[in-house]
């Protein structure tokens, strides 16, 4: 029988002060970010880190840069001036308000996102299926993923994000416009992949309206209006009204129903 040999002590410390500093290191990390629009200013002077495994909601009133914000942590768009440093290490996914189906099957709609990321097709469509089982859409692998519900969609996008095995998941608005029932298999999903696996949870930012829903998912909310953030508190402290009006009276207005 063949030895298994352990490695050196040296490779072991390095390996775990390599773990230390990936753990230590910011996922997200944006220093006095703007951007502009022509003449519209979308982000003002946003300065804020997210570490790995928070739960984030953005939270705000329409127009306020929630859903500016995310595209700028997923790369999509640059700060016209400041910075915003992503970890380069890890890999990322992110779910559209309105999820772009492919005209094809639900299972080829994962498929083909995991074929343009380098993955053999016949892998690819076995690894897609998986996926569709794990959001609750196997009886749904060969129907035409532009003819599934509103909910289904979310729940196929959510399979498609979640096959590529992101490490940070940036979702926006995802359950807007779904019905009750809807809601509450995508909030589901989303808890569950927030959970991670092995003990590692992921990192999700997510924007919504839906202040219920920030209380269950969230561990952390930040306040944004007009592109600043004007609170970034913990969860329990952002749904405690002094606190919260401590810190901005308008977040508190907007927690309350009052602000337009």
């Amino acid at each position: 029988m063949s030895a298994v040999l352990s490695p050196p002590a040296a490779t072991l410390h390095e390996l775990s002060a390599a773990a230390i500093e990936r753990t230590a290191r910011p996922v997200f990390e944006l220093q006095s970010a703007n951007l502009a629009f022509g003449a519209l200013q979308a982000l003002r002077e946003v300065t804020l880190t997210i570490a790995p495994g928070e739960s984030v909601a953005l939270v705000g009133a329409n127009g306020s840069g929630k859903s500016t914000l995310l595209r700028v942590l997923h790369g999509l768009l640059r700060p016209t001036a400041g910075s915003c440093v992503a970890d380069a290490g890890l890999r990322q996914a992110m779910l559209f308000q309105r999820p772009f189906m492919l005209r094809t099957s639900a299972q080829n709609n994962v498929a083909l996102a995991l074929w343009l990321r380098g993955t053999p097709w016949r892998e690819a469509r076995a690894l897609a299926l998986a996926a569709i089982e794990r959001v609750g859409l196997q009886h749904q692998a060969g129907q035409s993923a532009r003819t599934l519900s509103g909910g289904q969609q979310q729940r196929l996008a959510l399979a498609r994000a979640w096959a590529l095995r992101p490490e940070v998941l940036l979702l926006d608005e995802p359950t807007a416009s779904l019905d009750p029932h809807a809601k509450r298999e995508v909030e589901q999903l989303m808890a569950e992949f927030a959970a991670g696996t092995a003990g590692r949870p992921m990192t999700v930012v997510f924007a919504s309206h839906n202040l219920g829903q920030v209380k269950r998912l969230a561990t952390r909310v930040i306040y944004l209006e007009f592109g600043q953030v004007l609170a970034d508190l913990p969860v329990q402290e952002f749904f405690d009204a002094v606190r919260l009006q401590s810190v901005s009276p308008s977040a508190a207005m907007f927690v309350k129903g009052e602000l337009a």
